[in-house]
């Protein structure tokens, strides 16, 4: 058996696994931001694979949904051409689960049957495996909480979905980076702390952008720096007790948010000049400036998706744009981290 060659089989085939969960992240967006996520009110595991094939099947499925709160608060008079537009973004994103499941699971069970797998490396794979089943019945779980008593899902439960995705793909890149025995670099442990500082803002940034997302938050206050005529606008202060203002107000999680993601870029650049400084090898050089301006990046869509007041393709484009952040970052964090042997 050619180990080496094996490896260079599964590193691949854990980047196809990464590909598409950033177009998972894509579709996924897209459905939320044409109000299609609620559109299929039951979860199939199996038998969902098929949509309607016949006018009769449409119309059950159009009067299924004329039962929830979307329908008759938001929708009511929509027709079946309508409405099947809407199911068929959230069609395409649940089948997409499904086709990513099977990009993952069946290639694994190979390598793993035919012994091409390190047994020090299998319990990653299989913790993989487990992560990838846990999103789909999360994903499930959001639709839910839009199917009671109003036409939109949990903010919490949309940012725990949405961060759930992102950490598969840091896990399984993080893993294609093991698989190819890079070692990582010795640096002082003050830069490691830097290091941790970027990723810590950046995971709480993410969330805050769920938050924004599941609250539809991006469409008030389209100005920027000042919300308005005010650095921070009156509305964000409305809740008491006042810290329910930073999970539950959408003008504070904006403002939130769009404060986070400078002190995301301060926070790069630090590790970046702070590594030059030190006199950091080319390599992590490389890594540090390829986060800045990856955040740079996110930073100025982000900025853009505000001000033009969210349209489709400048607000999918954040979304999609955050999964590359990710990699990167993850890729920086491994050549901090110290390296088994």
């Amino acid at each position: 058996m050619n180990i080496s060659r094996d490896i260079r089989f599964i590193r691949g085939w854990l980047l196809l696994v990464c590909a598409t969960i950033v177009l998972m992240v894509g579709v996924g967006g897209a459905t939320r931001l044409t109000h299609s996520g609620l559109s299929m009110v039951d979860w199939k595991p199996i038998t969902g694979i098929l949509p309607p094939l016949n006018t009769a099947d449409w119309e059950a499925e159009f009067a299924q949904y004329k039962q929830f709160p979307e329908y008759q608060k938001l929708n009511r008079g929509m027709t079946l051409e309508g409405f099947k537009t809407i199911f068929y973004w959230e069609y395409g994103h649940r089948v997409l689960g499904r086709a990513i499941g099977l990009i993952y699971a069946l290639p694994f069970l190979y390598f793993w049957l035919s012994g091409r797998i390190e047994r020090r490396f299998l319990p990653r794979f299989w913790i993989a495996l487990g992560l990838g089943g846990s999103q789909g019945v999360l994903g499930w779980f959001m639709v839910k909480s839009g199917l009671v008593d109003r036409p939109s899902v949990s903010h919490f439960r949309l940012a725990a979905h949405l961060c759930l995705a992102l950490f598969i793909l840091a896990y399984i890149f993080d893993l294609f980076l093991a698989l190819g025995r890079t070692s990582g670099e010795v640096v002082p442990s003050w830069l490691r702390a830097l290091v941790l500082i970027f990723t810590g803002l950046l995971t709480v940034q993410l969330i805050y952008g769920g938050f924004t997302a599941g609250l539809k938050a991006g469409l008030g206050f389209n100005t920027y720096p000042k919300m308005g005529e005010q650095w921070i606008a009156d509305a964000a202060l409305t809740l008491t007790p006042l810290w329910a203002n930073l999970i539950d107000n959408g003008a504070m999680i904006q403002f939130v948010h769009r404060w986070l993601g400078l002190a995301v870029v301060v926070s790069a650049l630090m590790v970046c000049v702070t590594a030059l400084k030190w006199g950091a090898s080319t390599r992590f050089m490389q890594a540090a400036g390829l986060c800045v301006g990856l955040v740079a990046v996110q930073f100025l869509l982000g900025v853009t998706t505000l001000v033009l007041v969210v349209p489709l393709n400048w607000a999918l484009s954040h979304q999609v744009f955050a999964c590359f952040l990710v990699m990167g970052l993850v890729y920086l964090n491994y050549l901090v981290r110290p390296q088994k042997a």
